[in-house]
Protein backbone atom coordinates (compact mmCIF):
# COMPACT_ATOMS: atom_id res chain seq x y z
CA UNK A 1 0.00 0.00 0.00
CA UNK A 2 1.67 3.19 -1.16
CA UNK A 3 0.73 6.66 0.02
CA UNK A 4 2.42 9.53 -1.72
CA UNK A 5 1.91 13.22 -2.34
CA UNK A 6 3.74 15.81 -4.39
CA UNK A 7 3.94 19.61 -4.04
CA UNK A 8 5.78 22.26 -6.04
CA UNK A 9 6.91 25.68 -4.82
CA UNK A 10 8.32 28.35 -7.15
CA UNK A 11 11.30 30.04 -5.50
CA UNK A 12 12.82 33.33 -6.66
CA UNK A 13 16.38 32.04 -6.29
CA UNK A 14 18.82 29.96 -8.35
CA UNK A 15 18.84 26.14 -8.07
CA UNK A 16 22.28 26.47 -6.42
CA UNK A 17 20.87 28.70 -3.65
CA UNK A 18 17.87 26.40 -3.14
CA UNK A 19 20.23 23.40 -3.06
CA UNK A 20 22.39 25.11 -0.42
CA UNK A 21 19.29 25.40 1.82
CA UNK A 22 17.96 21.83 1.36
CA UNK A 23 21.42 20.27 1.75
CA UNK A 24 22.19 22.22 4.95
CA UNK A 25 21.05 19.49 7.35
CA UNK A 26 22.74 20.97 10.47
CA UNK A 27 20.99 24.31 9.76
CA UNK A 28 17.58 22.81 8.93
CA UNK A 29 16.21 23.21 12.47
CA UNK A 30 16.87 26.96 12.16
CA UNK A 31 15.24 27.14 8.70
CA UNK A 32 12.22 24.86 9.26
CA UNK A 33 9.87 25.65 12.14
CA UNK A 34 8.57 22.05 12.01
CA UNK A 35 11.95 20.65 13.09
CA UNK A 36 12.77 20.84 16.80
CA UNK A 37 16.34 19.55 16.54
CA UNK A 38 18.87 17.78 14.34
CA UNK A 39 21.67 15.49 15.49
CA UNK A 40 24.26 14.67 12.84
CA UNK A 41 25.35 11.00 12.77
CA UNK A 42 27.88 11.33 9.95
CA UNK A 43 30.57 13.85 9.09
CA UNK A 44 31.51 15.62 5.91
CA UNK A 45 29.52 17.40 3.21
CA UNK A 46 25.97 16.49 2.19
CA UNK A 47 25.88 13.45 -0.09
CA UNK A 48 24.86 9.81 -0.38
CA UNK A 49 25.20 8.18 3.02
CA UNK A 50 24.85 11.39 5.08
CA UNK A 51 22.89 10.36 8.22
CA UNK A 52 21.17 12.33 10.97
CA UNK A 53 18.40 12.18 13.56
CA UNK A 54 15.61 14.69 13.17
CA UNK A 55 13.09 15.53 15.90
CA UNK A 56 9.71 16.96 14.95
CA UNK A 57 6.53 17.51 16.90
CA UNK A 58 3.46 16.15 15.11
CA UNK A 59 0.00 16.22 16.71
CA UNK A 60 1.58 17.34 19.98
CA UNK A 61 3.91 14.34 20.04
CA UNK A 62 7.68 14.65 19.70
CA UNK A 63 9.21 12.01 17.44
CA UNK A 64 12.83 11.43 16.49
CA UNK A 65 13.54 9.67 13.20
CA UNK A 66 16.87 8.57 11.76
CA UNK A 67 17.22 9.76 8.17
CA UNK A 68 19.79 9.32 5.44
CA UNK A 69 20.57 10.56 1.94
CA UNK A 70 19.89 7.76 -0.57
CA UNK A 71 20.67 9.82 -3.68
CA UNK A 72 22.19 13.24 -4.38
CA UNK A 73 22.64 14.97 -7.74
CA UNK A 74 23.46 18.62 -6.88
CA UNK A 75 21.79 20.99 -7.67
CA UNK A 76 19.09 18.92 -9.42
CA UNK A 77 17.71 16.32 -7.04
CA UNK A 78 18.12 14.44 -3.80
CA UNK A 79 16.29 11.59 -2.10
CA UNK A 80 16.10 11.22 1.67
CA UNK A 81 14.89 8.01 3.34
CA UNK A 82 13.67 7.12 6.81
CA UNK A 83 12.35 3.92 8.39
CA UNK A 84 9.93 4.20 11.26
CA UNK A 85 7.23 2.07 12.78
CA UNK A 86 7.28 -0.48 9.95
CA UNK A 87 7.00 2.22 7.28
CA UNK A 88 9.60 3.22 4.69
CA UNK A 89 9.45 6.98 4.04
CA UNK A 90 10.92 8.62 0.95
CA UNK A 91 11.25 12.36 0.38
CA UNK A 92 12.47 13.37 -3.07
CA UNK A 93 13.40 16.97 -3.87
CA UNK A 94 13.63 17.93 -7.56
CA UNK A 95 14.88 21.34 -8.63
CA UNK A 96 14.30 22.82 -12.08
CA UNK A 97 15.11 26.29 -13.33
CA UNK A 98 12.10 28.33 -14.48
CA UNK A 99 11.52 32.04 -15.10
CA UNK A 100 14.81 33.08 -13.50
CA UNK A 101 14.00 31.10 -10.35
CA UNK A 102 13.58 27.48 -9.30
CA UNK A 103 10.63 25.12 -9.13
CA UNK A 104 11.23 22.92 -6.10
CA UNK A 105 9.09 19.77 -6.18
CA UNK A 106 8.86 17.63 -3.08
CA UNK A 107 7.44 14.13 -3.49
CA UNK A 108 6.81 12.33 -0.22
CA UNK A 109 5.86 8.67 -0.04
CA UNK A 110 5.23 6.07 2.63
CA UNK A 111 5.35 2.31 2.06
CA UNK A 112 4.43 -0.17 4.75
CA UNK A 113 7.41 -2.52 4.88
CA UNK A 114 5.90 -5.36 6.89
CA UNK A 115 2.14 -4.85 6.66
CA UNK A 116 0.27 -6.39 9.55
CA UNK A 117 -3.51 -6.60 9.69
CA UNK A 118 -3.45 -3.72 12.19
CA UNK A 119 -1.13 -1.52 10.09
CA UNK A 120 -3.37 -2.03 7.03
CA UNK A 121 -6.43 -0.93 9.02
CA UNK A 122 -4.51 2.00 10.52
CA UNK A 123 -3.27 3.11 7.08
CA UNK A 124 -6.80 2.85 5.70
CA UNK A 125 -8.22 4.88 8.58
CA UNK A 126 -5.46 7.43 8.99
CA UNK A 127 -3.99 7.42 5.49
CA UNK A 128 -6.17 10.27 4.20
CA UNK A 129 -6.06 12.31 7.43
CA UNK A 130 -2.35 11.63 7.81
CA UNK A 131 -1.66 12.62 4.21
CA UNK A 132 -3.61 15.87 4.52
CA UNK A 133 -1.63 16.73 7.68
CA UNK A 134 1.57 15.66 5.94
CA UNK A 135 0.75 17.87 2.91
CA UNK A 136 0.23 20.88 5.22
CA UNK A 137 3.55 20.21 6.98
CA UNK A 138 5.37 19.74 3.63
CA UNK A 139 3.82 22.92 2.16
CA UNK A 140 5.06 24.83 5.22
CA UNK A 141 8.55 23.30 4.85
CA UNK A 142 8.64 24.34 1.16
CA UNK A 143 7.53 27.91 1.97
CA UNK A 144 10.24 28.17 4.64
CA UNK A 145 12.89 26.73 2.28
CA UNK A 146 11.79 29.35 -0.30
CA UNK A 147 12.00 32.22 2.22
CA UNK A 148 15.50 31.14 3.28
CA UNK A 149 16.79 30.66 -0.32
CA UNK A 150 15.32 34.02 -1.40
CA UNK A 151 17.10 35.77 1.48
CA UNK A 152 20.57 34.41 0.52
Amino acid sequence: MDHSTSLTQHIHASPEKVWSVISDIPGSAATLSGIDSVQMLSEGPYGEGTRWKETRTMMGKSETVEMWVAQADPPRSTTVKALQGGADYTSRFSLSERDGGTDLTLTFGADVVKPTALSKITMALFGKIGMSMTRKALAKDLAEIAAKAESL
